[in-house]
């Protein structure tokens, strides 16, 4: 528990009665943990693995919202509206959740406040990426999508050596595809062009080393 960042400020009395209140489960890859339009009743807090969200749009296209790893969460829109999931979650792999009824997890951030902020923080920051997104898939070009997203998951799945960056990415190629709104074919000809161009390295279908992190910037337009 301490490894979840909103509750990162808490001290060890305080986490073992928070660990009283929870409830786990686990998913095997491809499971369906809620569907858009469903009813939360509690707060979902990912431990182990990554989950996609997602809707499904009107000519039956998946676009990706976000990728949740351990220690992001959702539901938080229950938590005081009552409002049912805005979009379908799915495992990416075996999951494991931690649950905190919607009533467990009031009482929670009325008895600490940090943790309010620490939500607040990382709405901020969820917000900001699903702009991003949507500013990616109406302004920008592909190589900046291709470029960003590889960043994104730098930051999150990466791990670096004497050669660079190796990233696990938590999306197959169709479901960057979904997420970045490009066509499969696109993101498979772009990782092809990076490694021609000795920019990256395809160690195997899951995971890429970044040998040129400054050109992944450049793509990106970040410089």
């Amino acid at each position: 528990m301490h490894k979840v960042p909103i509750f990162s400020s808490l001290d060890k009395e305080d986490l073992k009665k928070i660990m009283g209140l929870i409830r786990h489960h686990e998913y095997k890859k491809g499971d369906i943990l809620v569907f858009d339009g469903d009813p939360m009743d509690s707060v979902v807090i990912i431990n182990e693995g990554s989950v996609k969200a997602y809707k499904n749009t009107a000519d039956g296209r998946e676009q990706i919202l976000y990728v949740f790893s351990a220690g992001d969460f959702f539901g938080e829109q229950n938590l005081f509206s009552g409002q049912a999931s805005t979009f379908s979650v799915e495992a990416l792999g075996t999951v494991k959740t931690c649950n905190l009824s919607r009533k467990q997890f009031q009482e929670l951030l009325y008895r600490f406040p940090d943790i309010a902020v620490k939500i607040i923080d990382e709405l901020g920051n969820r917000m900001t990426r699903l702009e991003n997104t949507l500013q990616s898939i109406g302004v920008r070009n592909v190589d900046n999508r291709i470029g960003s997203i590889l960043i994104e998951f730098a930051e999150k799945y990466g791990s670096n050596n004497d050669k660079g960056t190796i990233i696990h990415l938590p999306l197959s190629r169709e479901g960057i595809a979904n997420y970045l709104g490009i066509a499969r074919e696109t993101v498979s000809r772009k990782f092809s062009q990076l490694e021609n161009d000795g920019i990256i390295h395809s160690l195997n279908n899951k995971e890429i080393l970044i040998l040129d992190m400054d050109r992944i910037e450049a793509l990106a337009g970040i410089n």
